[in-house]
């Protein structure tokens, strides 16, 4: 929970009347200023990242071409066989008697009956082919932005809204999975429907197959007009989703501080504004889209009347027979289908391009340095730490912590101390590495921690911070998490130690009691306890306390001081410490305010010296 507040809510980052639109969370593609990537860019992207599947792809569009083609053939055999119907009757009505060639049309019918058929085959295969594509894209998606997770720097996340990143992982690649399933299959239909629509428009009359065609150039009009309007909607829709998925993951997680600051109204306040701009937006969106059936409909329907009006007097005049009129008919019905199925795919494609914009502005997010191509072993590692010159800001233009300078000697026990905002807490997140040093280095045995690979550097350290951070699962798992490979013995061993052992006995389950994913059905102590179960399991070569016994009881407090000492020998530890009565006996005191060291000693010269750290330490007690 604590984790939470470290960053203002989501909704701080929209203006709503009567409150601040200010607040530093929102992440890249949240910002209402900032400008999109534009359509070209996201479509090339998005038809790279297909290029692995260009096998399938070519298969799907051939499948569904080949289905298109078997359909366009139909219509022809079903006006010859009409024609002979109608000879024949029309003959009858000379001679006053009906012959009709039964023969040929029992073979035109099987005709016909194995081409639709083989044409609905088809159909079901690439359907099938293409379910299973799709599939795998969005897997691949979801992959890679799981992996691209991994791979962003602290910086992204604290300045990006959770609930965001969950809607491009979830809502944004379904929306790609459903667009692609679609377009591809109707594309390639589309096409085949309409070059083979056209050879057997012109093949029948050339007169006719002009009328069809005058209709092309108006359709492609509206379709135009409805992408150019459309587009930035489908856009504004995804941007309003991630809004309120950011909303509400932010009021679950944090529910409880909701509800202890009375501000439930208010957050229904806020996911009404939400919730009311998704609606509009999307409510435009569909309308938009919605257009463009009715309207490239009305357009068919006038060319088919007038194809049915020459079509009729061509008849009288001999210029063609009523079976390939009815023929015509089916194929500008053909015709005027693949050309709604286009208009439909573009709706689709701005949807799928929103959604891809989103995705790939994620996927280009800018990833931590990479590590060295050869790292030192941190095999032999003594605990040795030294900070040189070190100049740190979270934005370049504010520097928080400048020119810091620090020599730790291994088993050193180093306490630092200061008021909130002094830059403790930065200070430990620069020796691990979770932010790039503007200037200036930090070494561990002489070694500069660049050239160490992460995994390696974060391996030599233990944490115990103020924030608990334990996960959905049972307690054995909790603490084994630091060492999956640890035995039960062990497990229990650091258990005993931290004073674990005994609340868990008392629990339903032992070790196996399953935590939620809030880890509310346990003490806020309790959660902390296991936490420093956890670090001495990991058995550390380098010890980071973070305020580790700020949320238990004082006879608890002692009791884990003890333990603490114990797990702190012959390990240097690194202590941030606001109740400064906890770590008189570190060996060095470092008091820091503003970014600065202004005090180095232990607990007795400081005190002695009474400046900056005695203030504080009186300050703690004045009223003891």
């Amino acid at each position: 929970m604590a984790q939470r507040n470290e960053r203002p809510m989501l909704s701080q980052n929209i203006a709503r009347p009567g409150r601040g639109g200010g607040g530093r969370g929102g992440g890249a593609a949240m910002r209402g200023g900032e400008k999109p990537k534009d359509f070209k860019t996201t479509m090339k992207k998005f038809l790279k990242y297909l290029g692995a599947y260009k096998l399938g792809i070519f298969l799907v569009m051939i499948m569904a071409a080949a289905s298109s083609f078997f359909k366009v053939v139909g219509p022809k055999i079903l006006g010859q066989a009409t024609d002979i119907l109608y000879n024949a009757v029309e003959e009858g009505i000379v001679t006053g008697v009906i012959s009709i060639d039964y023969a040929t049309l029992r073979k035109m019918v099987m005709l016909l009956l194995a081409l639709y058929i083989i044409s609905y085959v088809f159909s079901v295969c690439q359907g099938f082919t293409m379910a299973k594509m799709s599939n795998n894209i969005t897997y691949r998606l979801r992959k890679d932005i799981d992996e691209k997770i991994n791979r962003l720097p602290l910086s992204f996340f604290d300045t990006t809204s959770t609930g965001d990143v969950l809607s491009r992982i979830t809502n944004d690649v379904d929306s790609i999975n459903r667009s692609v399933r679609e377009t591809l299959t109707q594309l390639a239909s589309s096409l085949t429907l309409i070059i083979g629509t056209i050879v057997m428009m012109l093949s029948i009359s050339w007169q006719l197959t002009l009328i069809a065609f005058a209709m092309i150039p108006i359709s492609m009009f509206v379709i135009a007009k409805i992408i150019k309007i459309s587009q930035p909607l489908y856009r504004k829709q995804q941007k309003s989703l991630g809004y309120v998925n950011g909303h509400v993951e932010e009021m679950m997680s944090a529910h409880l501080v909701v509800k202890s600051f009375n501000m439930e109204q208010a957050s229904m306040e806020d996911f009404d504004i939400y919730n009311n701009r998704l609606r509009e937006n999307a409510w435009k969106s569909m309308v938009a889209s919605h257009l463009t059936m009715p309207l490239t409909g009305f357009i068919s329907n006038l060319g088919y009347i007038l194809v049915c009006i020459v079509g009729a007097a061509m008849k009288i005049n001999g210029q063609i027979t009523v079976g390939n009129i009815m023929s015509f008919t089916q194929y500008i019905r053909n015709f005027n289908q693949p050309i709604q199925q286009i208009a439909n795919i573009s709706t689709m494609l701005q949807s799928a391009m929103a959604c891809s914009e989103r995705v790939f502005e994620f996927l280009d997010q800018k990833e931590e340095e990479p590590d060295t191509e050869n790292p030192v072993s941190t095999d032999d590692i003594t605990g040795t730490v030294a900070f040189k010159d070190v100049r740190f800001g979270y934005t370049r233009d504010k520097i928080i912590i400048d020119d810091f300078d620090l020599e730790v000697k291994p088993g050193d026990k180093i306490a630092l101390v200061g008021p909130t905002g002094a830059g403790k807490t930065t200070i430990v997140k620069l020796l691990m590495r979770y932010y790039e040093l503007n200037g200036g280095r930090i070494t561990i045995d002489g070694v500069n921690i660049k050239d160490f690979t992460r995994n390696d550097l974060r391996g030599m350290f233990g944490m115990v911070l103020q924030d608990t951070w334990l996960f959905k699962g049972s307690i054995r798992e909790n603490i084994m998490y630091s060492r999956p490979d640890a035995g039960e013995e062990r497990m229990i061993r650091a258990a005993k130690a931290s004073r674990v052992h005994h609340f868990v006995q008392a629990l339903p389950g032992g070790y196996d009691f399953e935590l939620n994913e809030e880890s509310s059905n346990i003490s806020q102590g309790q959660k902390q306890l296991i936490t420093i179960a956890r670090a001495f399991l990991q058995n550390p070569k380098i010890l980071i306390l973070d305020e580790a016994t700020s949320s238990v009881d004082t006879r608890t407090e002692v009791q884990i001081q003890q333990a603490m000492e114990k797990l702190m020998e012959n390990r240097t530890s690194f202590v941030i410490a606001h109740r400064l009565s906890t770590i008189r006996d570190a060996d060095k005191i470092i008091v820091m305010n503003a970014g600065h060291i202004v005090e180095v000693g232990n607990h007795a010269t400081l005190l002695a010296k009474g400046g900056f750290y005695a203030n504080l330490y009186q300050s703690q007690f004045e009223n003891t």
